[in-house]
């Protein structure tokens, strides 16, 4: 029992700092776009986090961990607690939870944090243009029932996790960013890029309102990265969670490092905001591996997840994708990489994990696609999801919310 509330204390701790984290991508997200659109963005990200909550109790989390089923759909039941209150400590024939590590509740919470920040992800490539109402349509279908389906292929025990050597993804580069990351490739196609971001056939750069602020975003993160990564070893085994630790915070600033030096070389400048989603990526990249690798390994995974921000940025500039914030090259581009680095470095490194790795990635690539697809373009085609040429100029705070972030220091801002 003491062991039990040694392990239960710790992910309870991890459960709140990746609910820290919904702070630090909220923060980011309003750093680096147009102060005209503040409420808007904060608005979203509150209704993320409230709502992915009650989904994942409603159906989410019997979804994403249905017991026995096909390996690619299941049927669970509605709701968690409903009819008899499920033991926190055995499961139904009697043997421990978890293996004794931590409880049902606990499960549920630290579960249902992760839930919500695959359309975080996409609330940020989206910023600035799109209607609040079919946003949060979006997020109920996508967040309600396409993450946990999407899970459950892996962390739920389904087909994925029965191939002859599985597919592997500790704490979701996968399971999580990625799922973010191919949405908001979506919804960026189909959602057109900001008024003047392509002018006159070149690249126009809008400046963030507040960098001080991503900046504590990005920090926050990185703190929040401690729960997220540490808290997926599920207990509070001492040599493995400081490992995780470890590898997951030299690979951040490494990523910021070698983001940065890239960055400088290729641009002559030193960039603020490169820097910042050079260390995001580094967290990205570690995520699918970080109890995996040693130190070394995950320096170089995070400094190759760095540089590779620096040229996914300027290619998905080429491409006319317009994401204000970098949310695709740092949660789609580095979670693909650091997906398939488990079996390029550490323990499991083998052309076996590696084609695992691969099947992994195809198989998330394309049920997020389709699902995103059919989601946002029925949207596109019913109510519309992009505001006026009026609104986006003028602002989504006064149009969509009737008040201003910062009413004593109004600005014009087109």
């Amino acid at each position: 029992m003491e062991l039990l509330t040694i392990n239960n204390v710790w992910m309870m701790i991890c459960t709140a700092l990746v609910f820290f984290m919904h702070l630090g991508f909220a923060l980011l997200e309003i750093g680096l776009t147009r102060q005209k659109n503040t409420l808007n963005i904060l608005f979203k990200n509150i209704f993320i986090i409230t709502v992915g909550l009650l989904l994942y109790y409603l159906i989410g989390f019997n979804l994403m961990y249905p017991g026995e089923f096909n390996g690619y759909l299941a049927f669970p039941d509605l709701g968690i607690g409903l009819g008899d209150m499920p033991n926190s400590y055995t499961n139904a024939d009697g043997s421990a939870y978890a293996d004794g590590g931590y409880t049902y509740w606990t499960d549920f919470l630290f579960q249902g944090m992760f839930a919500a920040t695959a359309a975080t992800i996409v609330s940020g490539a989206v910023a600035e243009r799109i209607k609040i109402g079919p946003f949060m349509i979006f997020t109920i279908l996508y967040v309600g029932l396409i993450y946990p389906i999407a899970g459950s292929w892996k962390w739920g025990g389904g087909f994925l996790q029965t191939l002859d050597t599985p597919f592997y993804d500790f704490a979701g580069s996968t399971l999580v960013h990625s799922v973010g990351g191919w949405a908001a490739v979506i919804a960026v196609c189909l959602l057109g890029s900001r008024i003047d971001k392509f002018k006159d056939r070149k690249i126009q750069a809008i400046p963030g309102h507040n960098i001080p602020l991503a900046t504590a975003g990005v920090l926050i993160l990185w703190l929040g990265w401690f729960g997220f990564n540490g808290g997926s070893v599920l207990s509070a085994d001492p040599e493995l969670t400081s490992l995780t630790l470890v590898t997951t915070c030299l690979a951040a600033a490494a990523g910021g490092v070698v983001s940065a030096l890239v960055s400088t070389l290729r641009y002559k400048n030193l960039d603020l905001t490169m820097f910042l989603n050079g260390i995001l990526g580094g967290l990205v990249g570690i995520t699918a591996g970080a109890d995996q690798m040693s130190p070394t390994d995950a320096i170089i995974i995070g400094g190759i997840a760095g540089a590779l921000i620096v040229f996914a940025v300027s290619l998905i500039d080429r491409l006319k994708l317009d994401d204000p914030v970098g949310a695709i090259a740092v949660h789609l581009i580095c979670g693909i990489w650091g997906t398939l680095a488990v079996g390029i470095f550490g323990n499991l490194a083998s052309g076996a994990q590696f084609l695992s790795q691969l099947i992994g990635v195809a198989s998330y690539a394309a049920i997020c696609i389709v699902s995103s697809f059919i989601i946002i373009f029925t949207l596109k085609k019913t109510v519309g999801i992009r505001v006026s040429e009026r609104e986006e100029l003028e602002g989504l705070d006064g149009y969509e919310h009737g008040m201003d972030a910062y009413p004593d220091f109004r600005m014009n801002e087109h």
